[in-house]
Parts: C-alpha cells; sequence; structure tokens
C-alpha cells in the first residue's frame, strides 16, 4: 500500500478532512485497513500541522479520496522538509545540550561526540528515508533525560509525557523514568520533601495526558477506540522479519503453530518483566544519573527482543541511550550502533535505500573512528567493568576481561556484517530460500543484542559508583 511514505501522507489527509471524533474509527472516509491511524494524539496533532503547510502548497497532496497513492518528487521534498524541521527545533538542539552538559569533558571531545550522535546512520535513514519522524518522540525523550539530569524534575516529566503521547513505543523507556523518580520521592523520605516531588509529579502527568487526550474524551467509546488502535494485539507476536527474540527462535521452532495468541501474550509479557526487573530494581533502590543512562539501555534491549508486536525500526528506542552513553563506552556503544543499522538492512533494501544505508554507515564509522580510539584502550575500566572483574576474581584468580579477544569479535562482527550486507544486495536467494537472508540478518543481529543485554545489566549490577556520582551531582 505505498509503504510508509503513503500512511504520513494518508494521516495528513484524514486529519485535515475529518473532525477529530472520526480519525481513529473506520468510516467510508476512513477505511483503517488503509493506513488507519494507529499513533497517540500529538502525532495526529502533528499530522494536522503538516496538512495544514501542505494544502496551501498544493491541495492535491491531501484531497480527501482522490490523494490516494500521491507520489511526486516535489512532495517528497516537502515529507523530508517537515522531517528536517522537527528535526532542527527538537532533536538536534537536545542532542547539542546534552553534549554540552557531559562533565569532565573536554570541548573538542563534547563536538566529537554530537557529530557522532547526529551522524547515526539508523536514524537518519529511517526518518528521512523512510519518512518517520522518530526525532520527535526520541528528541522530547532527550529533553526529558536533560531535565532530570537538572534535576527539573518537573520539566522532565513533562517532556517525556509529551514523547509518549507521540509514539506509544516510548513506553520502551517509560520503567526507568519511572524508577528513577520513584527513587527520588522515596530518597528524600515520602513524609517530608519526597511526598511534595510525588503529588507535584503526579500532577504533571494527569495533565499533561488530560491535555493532549481531551478531544477524545468526550465519551468513553472515543478513549477506548484510540486505546485499541495504539495496542492492537490481535496482530500476533511479531509480524515482519524483526531481530528480536521470538522472530529468531521461529526459525528453529515455530511458536505461532504451537501457542495460542493469548499464551503468546503471556510469554511474551513474562520474559520482558523479568528481563528488566533487575535494572529497575536496583534503579529504584540506588537512583542515580548513571544508572539511569544505563537502565534506559537495558530496559529498551529488553522490551525490543521480548515484547509483544515489535517493529525493525524499534530498535532506535534502544539506540537513543546507547547514544548517551557513547563517551562513557566508546567501544561497545558504536558497536551496538553499527548492529542496530545493520538489523534493519531487510526494511532499508525494501525502501530502496542500500546505496544511503552503505554510506551514511561508512560515514559514521569514519566519524567514530576518527573522534573516538575505540581500539586502543579497551581495557576493564574502559569497559566499565572493573567491579565485575573485581568480583569474579574472588572466586576465580587470575580473571581478566578478554580485550584481545573483544577486538577480533568486533572485527569478524563487522566482516561477517560487511559480507551479509553486500549478498543481501547483489545476490538473489535461493529459490526455495526467499527469506534467506532476511533471517539471517535477524539472527546475527538478534545474537548480538542478547550478548548486549548481559553486558550492559552486568554494569548495572555491579556499579557501586552510583552513590558518589549522586553526592557529586548533588
Amino acid at each position: 500500500m505505498f509503504g510508509d511514505y503513503e500512511a504520513q501522507r494518508h494521516w495528513q489527509e484524514i486529519t485535515l478532512n475529518l473532525p477529530v471524533q472520526e480519525w481513529y474509527f473506520n468510516s467510508s472516509d476512513n477505511n483503517l485497513q488503509y493506513w488507519g491511524l494507529d499513533y497517540p494524539p500529538l502525532t495526529a496533532y502533528h499530522s494536522l500541522l503538516c496538512a495544514y503547510v501542505a494544502e496551501f502548497i498544493n491541495p492535491d497532496w491531501v484531497a480527501l479520496h482522490t490523494s490516494r497513492g500521491y507520489e511526486s518528487d516535489h512532495h517528497k521534498l516537502f515529507m523530508r522538509s517537515t522531517v528536517f524541521i522537527a528535526d532542527l527545533m527538537i532533536y538536534i538542539p537536545a542532542v547539542v545540550l546534552y553534549c554540552c552538559y557531559l562533565k569532565e569533558t573536554s570541548p573538542r571531545k563534547k563536538i566529537a561526540n554530537a557529530f557522532c550522535i547526529l551522524l547515526y546512520p539508523g536514524l537518519l535513514l529511517i526518518d528521512y528515508g523512510h519518512f518517520q519522524y522518530n526525532c520527535v518522540s526520541l528528541g522530547l525523550t532527550l529533553w526529558g533525560v536533560l531535565g532530570l539530569s537538572y534535576d527539573w524534575d518537573i520539566l522532565g516529566s513533562l517532556a517525556f509525557c509529551l514523547a509518549l503521547n507521540y509514539k506509544q513505543m516510548e513506553l520502551y523507556h517509560s520503567l526507568p523514568f519511572f524508577c528513577f523518580l520513584l527513587g527520588k520521592c522515596l530518597k528524600k523520605d515520602l513524609k517530608g520533601k519526597g511526598l511534595l516531588l510525588l503529588i507535584k509529579l503526579i500532577t504533571t502527568v494527569v495533565a499533561a495526558f488530560a491535555l493532549c487526550w481531551l478531544p477524545f474524551f468526550t465519551q468513553l467509546e472515543q478513549t477506548m477506540q484510540v486505546l485499541r488502535r495504539l495496542f492492537p494485539v490481535g496482530r500476533g507476536l511479531f509480524e515482519d522479519k524483526v531481530a528480536n527474540f521470538w522472530c529468531s527462535l521461529n526459525v528453529l521452532l515455530k511458536i505461532k503453530s504451537l501457542l495460542s495468541p493469548h499464551t503468546q501474550l503471556m510469554f511474551s509479557f513474562a520474559l520482558t518483566f523479568l528481563s528488566l526487573l533487575p535494572a529497575c530494581l536496583k534503579l529504584t533502590l540506588q537512583p542515580s544519573l548513571r544508572g539511569f543512562k544505563y537502565a534506559l539501555v537495558s530496559c529498551a534491549l529488553s522490551f525490543f527482543l521480548f515484547s509483544f508486536q515489535v517493529h525493525e525500526k524499534s530498535i532506535l528506542l534502544v539506540s537513543l541511550p546507547v547514544c548517551l552513553i557513547l563517551n562513557e563506552v566508546p567501544f561497545m556503544s558504536i558497536w551496538f550502533l553499527l548492529v542496530s543499522t545493520f538489523s534493519m538492512l531487510p526494511l532499508l533494501l525494501k525502501d530502496q535505500l542500500a546505496l544511503a544505508s552503505v554510506g551514511t554507515t561508512l560515514g559514521f564509522g569514519v566519524a567514530c573512528a576518527s573522534s573516538f580510539s575505540i581500539f586502543e584502550n579497551i581495557s576493564e575500566e574502559e569497559l566499565q567493568l572493573r567491579s565485575f572483574s573485581v568480583y569474579v576474581r574472588r572466586h576465580i584468580p587470575g580473571f581478566k576481561v578478554p580485550a584481545k579477544m573483544l577486538k577480533t569479535w568486533f572485527l569478524v562482527s563487522v566482516t561477517m556484517m560487511s559480507l551479509l550486507t553486500l549478498t543481501s544486495i547483489t545476490v538473489e536467494p535461493p529459490h526455495k530460500l526467499p527469506d534467506l537472508f532476511p533471517v539471517l540478518v535477524c539472527l546475527v543481529s538478534c545474537l548480538h543484542f542478547l550478548l548486549f543485554l548481559i553486558y550492559f545489566n552486568v554494569i548495572i549490577l555491579w556499579d557501586h559508583r552510583n552513590g558518589r556520582s549522586q553526592k557529586k551531582i548533588n
């Protein structure tokens, strides 16, 4: 149905020509089977704003019914311009400010850090090539992180509520925000300042959601219909070839055939909950900004690997917090960001972005290699594994993090991804195995992500610097 380009254009058509009450309902003017609106209200309002501009430039772009399937170079330029404006207003300033905020970092390193984050190919390819506005939700989340970093908890909570009301996938980041703020309230004592902060936070969240959802609170059925569109449980455990646990496992064990949809949902919920529980408990009991950032990575990765109805581009929700720790663990962060882009290869090839994908990935790799000496210092300290190594040495004397082996694994990983990318672009798959290359991409990426999940959880659970970091911040 013309892809996500048409989806974004169609949402502008619907929001402009139909009353608010009909945006999420099936009707003769709004066939929900044809790219029905399935994102929260803020996305719909943004589509309406873009639609007003589109109608002013060329009414044919958003004419009801007759504009379906519309495609032209001018309209593509318009759509990419709207992404760039959103980027310029929300995401880019947040990245620059975050990098300026970094402590104990030279100005040169801050510039290099911001440059590498902004060059991350995954977000560029999906937003500008796949016609998405992830820069808005991710940018608002980053503003939330900045708010909490400066102890502006109310503004940080408000920014994250806006992100959540723009894309429901921001639930990937919700538990670290919740646990960090709850831990802060508990630390300040719920009988005094902690209770006051908790009341302020609850009021902020309720007010933000009420304001965003106001047109859909007029009737209960309106609210329920929006929720049904946002969480389509009936679609099943997964759809396309996604580099998560369930899709990879399905290659060996046909889960969809063996388990009922309800059982699939229960297994998904249980595994997601158990995988993110350690990080969330640690963050609640020992709230710190350092722990908060690593928990954002771990929880988002747990959601991506084990939750229900994951899409390929959802890996961007893990990539953002990884970008936030790029200066702390550059070797592992750069490795992860390369794998995350590679994991979306089937989607990017479907959008005819092969050349753009290779070009942006090479550019990102060169920028990171010149900005961070990733191979020079792969020590326990650089990998943030000092505490873990000390703990293991109590039981296994002489244990060391295998730095040389990690370099070898990295080079093997990059070689494997490069060969699979080249093969996917140039070679026709066997007739009997038409999905061979997408499946291999998913399996390789999923294996990487599982190892990254273990690595980030090890850092979180064996981190003993939270107390000192929090004291320094205060």
